[in-house]
Order: C-alpha cells, then sequence, then structure tokens
C-alpha cells in the first residue's frame, strides 16, 4: 500500500473463490465489507486468479515480466514450487526487485503469525504493567513493522537499479523486523547484562516520563532533561525538589522513581487535565492527553495534514481511511478493490488476453471477474 500511496500501480494478486483472508476479518463491517481489509488495500488493482491452475500460473508470470516489483509472502519454498520463485521471474526479467516476506527468512519453513512472533521478538516481556503478564501491542505491530521494512527495502533496491541495471533478491523477516524497534533494551541485554522489565507507561530510562492524573483523568508527561524538570517542579510549587539528592539527574530520578511520583502524583490531582497541559505547554515541558481513537483521529494536525482522506467504494459506499505519513504521497487515488475488480481490465490491456479467454477461464473458476 505504502508503494501505492508513492505511485506504483500496484496488482494484489488474489484467491478467486474468497480472495485475501483479511476480507473475512471482522466484525466491524460496511455493508459487508471488511473494515480491516479497507484499512490496509487503497491504490491497488484486484486481480482474482487460481494460482492451482497451469494456465493461470503462466498469466502471473506474463504479468511479473511486465513489472518492477514483486512481493509475495508466501510459506519459503512455494512460490519457487508454482513457477513463481526469484529465479524463475528474473530469468525473464532480470531488472525485477523480488521480495519475499517470511516468518524467521528463507532458511527457516516456520510460519509467521503477529502474535507469535511479538512473543518470540521480546517485545511482549516488555510490554504491559509491572507484575502482570506480557502483553501485546494493540495492533499487529510485527506484520506492520514488516510492510515497513519491506517499502524501505525495496525503494533502496529500485534506487539501486537506477545504477546497475539490475533487479533484486530481498529477504525481509518479520523477527527481525520487530526486534528491531526493541532499540535500547536490545543494547542493555547485548552490552550490560541488563533483563528488561515491563513498567507499563514509564520509560526505563527516563524520569518523570510515565502517565500521571488529573482531578478529571489521565495525561502524559515526558520529561527529558534536567532543566524541564526544574520548571516542572517550579510549576507544581516545589523548587527545591531538584536540590534533592534522589531527583537531582535523571539516573537519580530513575533508581528513586517510586518516591518522585510520590511527591509529583498528588499535586497533579489537585487540577483537571486541561489545565496540566495548558500550563506545561506554556512552560514547553512535553505532554500530551490520553485519547481514544476517536478523540485521535479527531485532532485537527490530521484533517490540516491530509491524513483523512475520503473515498467512494463501490460496495462500502463513502469512506474515511487514515492516509500516509511520507512526504509527496497521495493515499486518495483509489479506494480498496473489491475482488477480481480489476481481472478483466488486466487481462486485456496488459496481457491482451481476449475477452472470449477471461470469459472461459471465469465459468471456469480459474479467474474472477467482479
Amino acid at each position: 500500500m505504502g508503494l501505492g500511496d508513492l505511485g506504483a500501480e500496484v496488482i494484489k494478486i488474489e484467491e478467486p473463490k474468497g480472495g485475501d483472508d483479511t476480507r473475512a476479518f471482522g466484525p466491524p463491517f460496511v455493508n459487508g465489507e471488511s473494515t480491516y481489509f479497507l484499512s490496509i488495500n487503497r491504490n491497488k488493482k484486484s486481480v482474482a486468479i487460481d494460482l492451482k491452475n497451469e494456465e493461470a500460473r503462466a498469466l502471473v508470470q506474463r504479468l511479473a515480466a511486465k513489472c518492477d516489483v514483486v512481493v509475495e509472502n508466501f510459506r519459503p519454498g512455494v512460490a519457487a514450487r508454482l513457477g513463481l520463485g526469484a529465479a524463475e521471474l528474473r530469468a525473464k526479467n532480470p531488472r525485477l526487485v523480488y521480495c519475499s516476506i517470511s516468518g524467521f527468512g528463507q532458511q527457516s519453513q516456520t510460519p509467521g503469525y503477529d502474535a507469535v512472533v511479538q512473543g518470540l521478538s521480546g517485545l511482549m516481556e516488555v510490554t504491559g504493567h509491572e507484575g502482570g503478564p506480557p502483553t501485546r501491542v494493540g495492533v499487529p505491530i510485527s506484520d506492520l513493522l514488516t510492510g515497513m521494512t519491506a517499502l524501505q527495502a525495496v525503494l533502496a533496491a529500485l534506487y539501486a537499479r537506477e545504477k546497475s541495471g539490475e533487479g533484486a533478491v530481498l529477504d525481509v523477516s518479520m523477527l527481525d523486523a520487530t526486534v528491531q524497534v526493541l532499540t535500547f533494551h536490545s543494547a542493555g541485554a547485548l552490552n550490560a547484562g541488563t533483563k528488561p522489565r515491563r513498567l507499563g507507561n514509564r520509560h526505563a530510562s527516563i524520569a518523570p516520563y510515565e502517565v500521571f492524573e488529573g482531578s478529571d483523568g489521565l495525561f502524559n508527561l515526558a520529561v527529558g532533561n534536567n532543566g524541564q524538570f526544574v520548571e516542572l517542579c517550579a510549576l507544581l510549587g516545589c523548587p527545591a525538589l531538584p536540590s534533592d539528592p534522589r531527583f537531582a539527574t535523571n539516573p537519580e530520578r530513575v533508581k528513586n522513581r517510586p518516591a518522585l511520583r510520590d511527591e509529583l502524583q498528588p499535586r497533579f490531582a489537585t487540577q483537571t487535565v486541561a489545565h496540566w497541559l495548558a500550563a506545561l505547554e506554556e512552560k514547553g515541558i512535553p505532554c500530551g492527553a490520553v485519547l481514544d481513537v476517536g478523540q485521535a483521529l479527531a485532532h485537527p494536525s490530521l484533517a490540516a495534514r491530509n491524513m483523512l482522506p475520503k473515498f467512494e467504494h463501490p460496495k462500502a459506499g463513502p469512506l474515511t481511511l487514515v492516509g500516509s505519513p511520507l512526504p509527496g504521497a497521495d493515499a486518495s487515488r483509489a479506494p480498496p478493490p473489491v475482488l477480481g475488480q480489476h481481472t478483466r481490465e488486466l487481462m486485456r490491456e496488459l496481457l491482451e488476453v481476449s475477452d472470449a479467454d477471461v470469459e472461459r477461464l471465469a465459468r471456469a473458476g480459474t479467474l474472477r471477474i467482479a
């Protein structure tokens, strides 16, 4: 989808009977269309074709010969058995950038699923409240990070191709893509022998950097340096607190975090969240409300930056989706497709397959035409 947002013509190959599995993910649905599927499939054209059929596979091979990029996420080895592997397709199209996405890389047959990879990556172990169980991130973050990693790899390969004239074979692993975001947790474990623990909303290395409670709700406070801490204490009416040896430096504040919270939280409880946000922002101290999804999507910055494009979907009707953060991208070019919406168009225009043959293959169930 990121490539589509950046202007690429993206052809999505789907199984004719049910299509992409995420078409059935739900609820919620809008007029029978999965909002899960709708969220990740704009700016794509759907070709529904049965890859178990030899004639169909030959058509997909012909499509790949005309493409710049192929992305596949079969279990390792399956694409090659179908005649759609990197060696087969690049033999006919040496400029092709072939990107394989899998759970653990092409050397492993183990399938990868988001929840499984979140657990194996260590990410769940550092997510959740102290004393509570490991917790998944609230979105399929391993899936999303892998897609973003693949996008970066494909763009880099296309840039390199401009110089070399040659395509590339890319091996993207979900586990690799997820472990990369452990950053300071992994550096500490590898080099200082630390065992990161769950801290809820607190930061492992900065204090005060967590959620506090006003008289009517929650807000985040992110004090990143000593100057901000001095300003915070003055605002809260405890200007001597930065002179306390327990709180004079960030390492000491992290070490004595419970005592620091005991000093700050009762003061925050005396006023509303709105009061504290205004006061903190005036002093240049980073802070923000804790919003639900609906409130977050109403943030004025999103509308001002065209992050909520609108679409007219052939079945779901009017849609609003979250757009692309990539500068120069146009997320609003086309709504997510219905299954097989572009089969006839691309068979005719790209491959010059006759309408009679398209109809024949559709009657046999090899193709699906929307």
